[in-house]
């Protein structure tokens, strides 16, 4: 195996396992009320604006019927409104509420809380080198499927 390839083999080893360690934690966590589809259609609506099912499902990369489900979840629960399209026609739009973004804040201060926890002992400079490592590998992966993700200015903030 050529170095190359033994080094794509690590970093796919390495990936899998990030996702099961964050996935199950994140869930695991006590006091969080999203799952990952709310917490994601929310943090997606913050920093977008408002969006239409068709655009949510695009941006996701998920049929419309699951989005309108997860979505509806969000409605019952008072997290996402609902309103006309300001472009007309028969088309609505989907916000979060204030009731949906304090629980987002609430929900990513416990999470960033749980990764504080991870990361307490890696010196500063190594952990702004993961940040700026990781955030380069997911543009990537957004430039290579041609779905950029929107992102706030000071993405170490």
């Amino acid at each position: 195996m050529t170095q190359d390839k033994r080094t794509l083999n690590d970093l796919e080893r390495e990936l899998s396992l990030f996702a099961r360690h964050y996935l199950s934690t994140r869930q695991a966590r006590a006091g969080q009320r999203l799952d990952r589809s709310a917490y994601l259609l929310l943090t997606r609506l913050e920093l977008s604006g408002s969006m239409s099912l068709g655009q949510l499902a695009e941006a996701f990369r998920l049929d419309i019927s699951t989005i309108n489900r997860q979505v509806g979840a969000l409605l019952k629960q008072g997290f996402v409104e609902r309103f006309p399209d300001p472009d007309g026609g028969m088309a609505r739009r989907f916000r979060p509420t204030d009731e949906g973004l304090r629980q987002l804040a609430a929900d990513r201060d416990r999470s960033r809380e749980g990764v504080g926890t991870v990361v307490a002992e890696w010196p500063q400079d190594e952990l702004a080198t993961f940040v700026d490592l990781l955030t380069r590998f997911n543009i990537d992966i957004e430039g290579v499927e041609g779905n950029p993700w929107p992102r706030e200015r000071d993405t170490h903030g």
